[in-house]
This record gives C-alpha cells, structure tokens and sequence, in this order.
C-alpha cells in the first residue's frame, strides 16, 4: 500500500487537512470508481477536483501532493494515500459496517484488482485512441517538462512509475494511438470479459452473490469501453446484462453520467470516425459469441 511520507509531501497544507479529503477528476475512471466507492459506504468527503482536462496535476501545488501526477489522492486526517485500489482497501478496512472486500473473498477481490491495475494503461489507450479527442488530449509540452523536472519522491525513492507516465505522453503526443497498440489493448480486455461471461452465467456479481469492489472496478472499466464502442451485447451478453443492472444503481449512475454537451460531442466524435473507418469495431475485430 502506498502512503506518501510527511517529507513527501511539499504542499503542506494538507497535512492539517481532517476528516476524509479526495482529489478527483469528474471524468476520470480511477476517481469514479473511487466515488462510487465512497456512496456505497455512506462515507462523507470533501471535495478538491482536479482539472485533467487543463492539466492542472502538472501544477507545482498538486504534484507537491502527488508526485506522480495521477488522480485521485486521498487525505484522510492529514495522511496522503495515492494509488486508488489501495485508497478502496484503506476505506473499506476503517469506514462503515458494510464491507465491499468481504472476509471470505479477499483473495478473488485482490486478484481481480491486480487484473485491473495491470489493464491501466491499456484504457488509457483505448480513452486516446477512440473517446477523446487528439488535439485536446495532447499535453502541453511545458507540463510535461514540469513534470518530468519535479524531483518529488514517494516513500522517500525517485518514483519509477514517472518514466512510463512520461513514455505513454510523449509518444502520444508524436503519434498518437496506433491501430496495432489499440487492438492490442482491446483484446487484452477481450479475453478477461470472455472469463467473466462464464462466471456472470453462474452468479449475479463478480464475486458472488452481493456487490464488492471488484464490481465497482470493472463496472467503470465496461462503462470507459461501452463509450469507446465495445460491443459488449454481442461479445457477452451476461457482462452487459450486469452492467445494465449496475447502471441503475444511484451510486453508480450519478458519477458515470455525462453531461449533455458531452454527449453530443462524444456521438459527433463516434460519428466521424464511423466515416473515417475508424471506429472501435472497425479497427478491431472483436469475437462476437457463437449463435
């Protein structure tokens, strides 16, 4: 588990921060798998959002928080936690009676968000290459120098993540996503949806018969590809049937729903690319499920 070093930590305003404290991006999926975390534990929390989209976590105030440049952050009475499945673990173990790692499937949840951390990167490119628009996912070479400049240290060490965080920017800035990394990524996520098919055809949730995290996790995962143009319906009908059945959950339909202006831009987006032979399903060929 990462929690940041009080020597880590140069914005030091929040080390007198009380009570539970997030970091967050609205559109960005660690921080709304966070968020339905914390509704799904009635857990209160005070907000500090972070624009993404102006790149604000390369400001010198945030990264003297997080080193690592990366949303979302949790301060809980002065104490700065950052990776977000290790945040959901600290919150499950010290809020509320409900516990979404439940005793007899720790091992399973543990696994599962292993599988889904190691995945980041590729929705992250999957995000590049078929949601977000390239001139406005393009970082600003400035912030990336700031970035790379800033000496902070998580646990007292250089931060070996930086390099990769680095690597992923400036080669999307020179080239953007290429159709053979998106497919690459793509039927990584093909292959775990194929395994949770058959597990979703025996029981309700992931884990079994009640919502845990490994829920909330993959839940922003298929919303993230659902966006992106997955066809979950015809690839696996039991995931996009649990997934119907999240989306009409409160706590976690109000933090995936996207603005109107958003929608239209992203089906105006989709609709170009649906021209420009370009689309999810037209670069990739996902496997449908056999009639």
């Amino acid at each position: 588990m990462v929690q940041l070093l009080d020597t880590d930590i140069k914005t030091k305003e929040v080390l007198d921060w009380k009570g539970v404290h997030l970091l967050h991006f609205q559109h960005s999926s660690c921080s709304q798998k966070t968020r339905i975390f914390l509704n799904l534990k009635g857990i209160d929390w005070t907000s500090h959002h972070v624009n993404l989209a102006k790149q604000e976590n390369y400001e010198p105030w945030f990264l003297g928080i997080n080193p690592r440049g990366l949303v979302p952050v949790l301060v809980h009475d002065g104490v700065v936690h950052i990776e977000s499945n290790d945040i959901l673990t600290y919150l499950d173990e010290h809020f509320g009676d409900r516990r979404l790692i439940p005793e007899h499937a720790q091992n399973e949840i543990a696994s599962g968000l292993a599988e889904e951390d190691n995945l980041h990167l590729d929705i992250r490119t999957i995000t590049m290459r078929f949601i977000a628009p390239r001139r406005l996912a393009n970082k600003q070479p400035e912030k990336l120098n700031a970035y790379e400049l800033d000496d902070g240290t998580i646990e007292g060490q250089a931060d070996s993540h930086k390099a990769l965080e680095l690597k992923f920017w400036k080669d999307f800035n020179q080239r953007g996503i290429p159709d053979a990394a998106a497919q690459t990524s793509v039927m990584r996520f093909h292959a775990v949806y194929a395994r949770f098919e058959d597990i979703l055809a025996r029981q309700p949730y992931l884990a079994g018969e009640m919502v845990t995290l490994l829920d909330v996790a993959w839940f922003i995962y298929t919303h993230r590809l659902t966006q992106a143009g997955y066809p979950f319906e015809e690839a696996h009908p039991n995931v996009a049937a649990w997934f119907v059945a999240l989306s009409k959950m409160d706590a976690f339909a109000k933090e995936v729903q996207a603005p109107m202006p958003m929608r239209i831009g992203l089906g105006l987006l989709q609709g170009l690319r649906r021209i420009s032979g370009s689309t999810l399903q037209q670069v990739v060929k996902v496997p449908k499920v056999a009639a």
